[in-house]
């Protein structure tokens, strides 16, 4: 193990120099041409390789549909130049969405979507002369659902005898049954046929993070059609996919995914993890769900890793400040970065010519795009993303493709503020370099946090 450590490079040698000594798998190249490439992705391609992670602000309206600051933010994507845009969280049903103003889409704001849609791409052909592929995570958030107030109220595949006290679940609680299992196929569709309508490019079926579909996945202890074997675990998961390729019938349209790789979780409860250390990767049901994907008609993957909501969020973003309450990890950023370079580069070279977005970059600040560069050199990756940094920097291509480089005093500081807002149930965004809107909301936020628990 090594000792975690904050960012504290200055120069490209200083941090080459800190990758050789820990024999982490990282390269950086200074040729930054190839975040420039242009992407297909099935029947379309994207005019770079540079892609906006799907970062939730929590902050839609009422309805489902883009508030002031959804719009605000989706603008300065716009005109930051990345060649693809991946939507944030949109719930299928009220009773699976993760927090009260979490984005939806339903036939009766479709115009809503429809509007800010056309706003982003006049902006983006305006000022670079092309537009981004638009991809719309479709979500149903488990065991994290809290679709009104401050109560979670979860939906489950199975106990966790781990993460069920972590959200008041006790043994008798209700596991959801295989019939409200199989009628979310119909409302994974309907939300999919609504994006494509609405303009949006794609759609991804989101299986990471411990949310419903990437719980599935690992539900080995649970019965019926849904549980135990990979067949039966995977089996909504690949319903859903099959189901959106036919009722879309159309071969431009993207069927994406964004999954785990690695769930960083005890067996018999975690996805890719060792029996006897759940902190091994075991590659094969992953790489076979790639094949099993892909079968089914996804032709754009983006991988991630572990629980950003229990006590290993490194796994998923590497930080140099947690959040409250997370223990700092007995290792160095550089070896969670390298972590889920290596699961992209794996599962890329699985997929062959479909293209995988790898993650990981933001706790490189600065010196993100010579890694990135090198990883898509080497064909590690199709594609880059990027996640906490949009929050903060939501430019940062546009900086790489016009000045060569990205400012060090505008770069994410990974001190998982973003992260302690959406905690604390508010709306969030970077507290530090967009903080006239969001360092108010972030001690607004915290305080209610603090009235909460003393209320217990």
């Amino acid at each position: 193990m090594t000792n975690h450590e904050k960012f504290n490079f200055k120069t490209f040698e200083d941090i080459n120099t800190r990758i050789a000594e820990l024999g982490a798998k990282i390269r950086l190249q200074e040729d930054l041409s190839p975040l420039q490439r242009k992407v297909k992705i099935g029947a379309l391609e994207a005019p770079n390789a540079v892609t906006i992670l799907p970062m939730e602000g929590c902050d839609s309206e009422p309805d489902g549909s883009p508030s002031e600051l959804v719009r605000r933010r989706y603008m300065r994507y716009a005109a930051g130049g990345a060649g693809l845009i991946w939507w944030e969280a949109c719930a299928v049903v009220p009773e699976g969405k993760a927090n009260e103003l979490q984005m939806m889409l339903v036939k009766e704001n479709i115009t809503a979507f429809e509007k800010l849609i056309s706003e982003v791409n006049k902006t983006s052909s305006d000022i670079f002369g092309y537009r981004p592929i638009h991809i719309l995570q479709l979500t149903h958030s488990g065991r994290y659902s809290r679709p009104a107030g401050h109560k979670p109220t979860p939906i489950i595949p199975q106990h966790d005898p781990i993460l069920d006290p972590r959200v008041g679940i006790t043994d008798e609680y209700p596991i959801c049954t295989d019939e409200y299992l199989e009628s979310l196929v119909e409302k994974f569709v309907e939300a999919a046929l609504l994006a494509k309508k609405a303009g949006f490019d794609g759609v991804d079926v989101k299986a990471v993070h411990r949310y419903l579909i990437s719980e599935l996945l690992a539900s080995f202890t649970r019965e019926g059609k849904y549980g135990g074997s990979f067949e039966n675990r995977s089996r909504l998961f690949l319903d859903i996919i099959r189901a959106i390729k036919q009722a879309v019938n159309d071969d431009s349209f993207i069927i994406s995914s964004r999954f785990n790789v690695f769930d960083a979780h005890p067996f018999p409860y975690g996805f890719g993890a060792g029996e006897e250390n759940f902190m091994d990767f075991v590659p094969d049901e992953p790489l076979l769900l790639v094949d099993k994907m892909i079968e089914a008609g996804v032709t754009l993957l983006s991988n991630s890793a572990g629980n950003p909501y229990y006590i290993y969020p490194q796994v998923t973003r590497p930080f140099d400040t947690s959040s409250m309450g997370i223990p700092v990890p007995d290792e160095h950023p550089l070896i969670s970065v390298a972590r889920l370079f290596e699961f992209t580069r794996l599962i890329q070279q699985k997929a062959g010519d479909v293209p995988v977005i790898g993650s990981g970059y933001s706790w490189l600040r600065q010196f993100l795009p010579y890694a990135a560069a090198a990883n898509l050199a080497d064909g590690s990756c199709s594609m880059i993303g990027l996640g906490r940094m949009a929050f903060a920097y939501p430019d940062a291509p546009r900086d790489i493709f016009e000045k060569g480089r990205m400012e060090p005093s505008k770069c994410c500081i990974a001190c998982s503020k973003c992260t302690q807002i959406m905690r604390d149930h508010g709306k969030t965004g970077c507290p530090i370099r967009d903080a006239a809107v969001y360092a108010p909301l972030f001690r607004k936020y915290r305080a209610e946090a603090d009235m909460r628990e003393k209320a217990k």
